[in-house]
């Protein structure tokens, strides 16, 4: 047992500190504030039968038993205290009835401890095989809420849109034509085939890489069911929709943090070598950060599957660091129209992944996920790159007459950014959007995304005169 102790500590990082439970578990766990794991209840429940001397008389158990059931109340309302807490049972009660009186008194002891502290867990979770089925409490719930929370909840009838980070004005011209001429096929279940072939040219990949979906939330939502990872980790401020959709699924789920210090920059080695999925935004969102392709292309390690949010990336002239013409069998590319054409309503997205991949992801996506509408808008859009090159060019000149106006406010700090929107910081941002929304100007708070909070506003550029007028109600608020 010494030896197996051993074996425990050494295999974990040495910031950590191990505290043996020889006695009173309440005890052991005691002054932890941050993260305490117990591992686990078995164990130390064998040693005060042991130390109680009920392997040697049956007698003394029910005493035991009384005593190990106050130590469990004292250590419940103990591990309240941490930030976290995590205990580990041992699933015995699926073996063969122990023949002696002692065991079994050990196998109903550890049945009732599990349970006392599974009634007061947050989640419980059985693993089978190296992989975690949720028991109670993984379903979202009232503490996901902020990951459901988007920009077009702030705008009202008559605002000056600041909010929403789609091109404003509509679909152009061309896009609305191809759509009219759409509306006699709407009659038929759509067909997907001309879209994919399109997508793929413009992208130079097989028709076999391409699943068009229900926007790009869609394509993020299929992730968990499709891939099942063990461990997805999200790195945010990101769009929230994915990590989302994971939780929903029951993926466990962690969140890697970029440091606006460092410019929200992607740092890969962040992330937990554990991961088996990682999710990431390129152009970032509330932040706009354009990673690098050698960033991003970092992140992968042998058995993991990481996925590229480029939602914004056709509103960046050139498309720096794409990954979507790169045919690689461990990187799935999540694209969409919506924002650079102005089709919120139509839901037009897609993912781009090795042929295997994406055969999972349509193995678990809803049959008709896009629409004839949303489809017509794929394939119009990839014959017209020449379009949306200008689309972009045209985002990027109002995301750089915004940025320089409100740079040029005190109180203010912003980051650059690659997208059609920044990001800002000032001192009270709840009263900055209140300020705003009185004076019909709608701008997207951005606490929601986790690390950020209330100070942090993201703001949409629009033409130079929506811009002026929107830097000078900035001004006028905080001054």
């Amino acid at each position: 047992m010494r030896a197996r102790i051993d074996a425990h500590v050494a295999r974990r990082p040495g910031s950590w500190s191990t505290v043996e439970a020889d006695g009173s578990l309440a005890e052991a766990v005691s002054g932890a504030q941050d993260c305490v794991l117990v591992d686990g209840l078995g164990p130390w429940i064998a040693t005060r039968i042991h130390r109680g001397g009920g392997f040697g008389d049956p007698s003394r158990l029910p005493a035991i038993a009384q005593e190990i059931a106050d130590d469990l109340d004292r250590t419940t309302a103990t591990l309240t205290t941490a930030a976290h807490a995590i205990v580990v049972a041992e699933q015995a009660g699926e073996g063969v009835l122990p023949p002696d009186a002692a065991s079994r008194a050990w196998l109903d002891l550890l049945g009732d401890a599990t349970q006392r502290l599974a009634a007061h867990a947050d989640r419980v979770d059985l693993i089978v095989a190296g992989r975690v089925v949720p028991v109670a409490g993984s379903a979202p719930g009232p503490a996901d809420a902020a990951l459901r929370r988007h920009g077009d909840r702030d705008v009202r009838p008559g605002d000056a849109d600041h909010a929403v980070n789609v091109v404003a004005g509509g679909p152009p011209r061309w896009l609305q034509a191809a759509l009219n001429g759409a509306l006699a096929e709407v009659g038929r279940y759509p067909d997907e085939r001309p879209a994919i072939a399109a997508i793929a040219a413009l992208h130079g990949r097989a028709s076999g890489e391409i699943v068009p979906t229900n926007g790009a939330a869609e394509a993020l939502w299929l992730l968990g069911p499709a891939l099942r990872p063990t461990l997805a980790a999200c790195v945010h401020p990101g769009f929230t929709e994915a990590e989302a959709g994971l939780r929903a699924h029951s993926v466990p789920t962690v969140r890697v943090q970029r440091d606006p210090d460092r410019g929200f920059a992607l740092e890969p080695d962040r992330v937990p070598d554990a991961a088996d999925l990682v999710v990431v935004g390129n152009p970032a969102s509330p932040s706009g950060t354009l990673d690098p392709a050698t960033a991003v292309l970092a992140l992968r390690r042998p058995g993991r599957v990481v996925v590229v949010d480029e939602a914004f990336m056709d509103l960046v002239p050139g498309e720096p660091g794409t990954l979507a013409r790169r045919a690689l069998p461990d990187v799935i590319v999540v694209r969409s129209l919506t924002k650079v054409l102005g089709i919120p309503g139509l839901r037009a997205g897609y993912a781009i992944a090795h042929a295997e991949i994406a055969e999972r992801l349509r193995a678990v996506r809803p049959p008709w996920s896009a629409n004839t509408l949303a489809l017509t808008a794929l394939a119009a859009a990839a014959a017209a790159p020449s379009e949306l090159s200008a689309i972009a060019r045209r985002a990027a000149d109002q995301r750089q007459d915004l940025h320089a106006r409100l740079a040029a406010i005190d109180g203010v700090r912003i980051w650059p950014g690659a997208a059609n929107y920044v990001l800002i910081a000032v001192d009270d941002g709840e009263a900055l959007v209140a300020a705003l929304r009185a004076q019909g100007i709608a701008v997207r708070p951005a606490a929601s995304f986790p690390g950020l909070d209330a100070r942090h506003v993201r703001v949409t550029a629009r033409d130079p005169g929506a811009n002026a007028r929107l830097a000078d109600a900035v001004a006028g608020a905080l001054a």
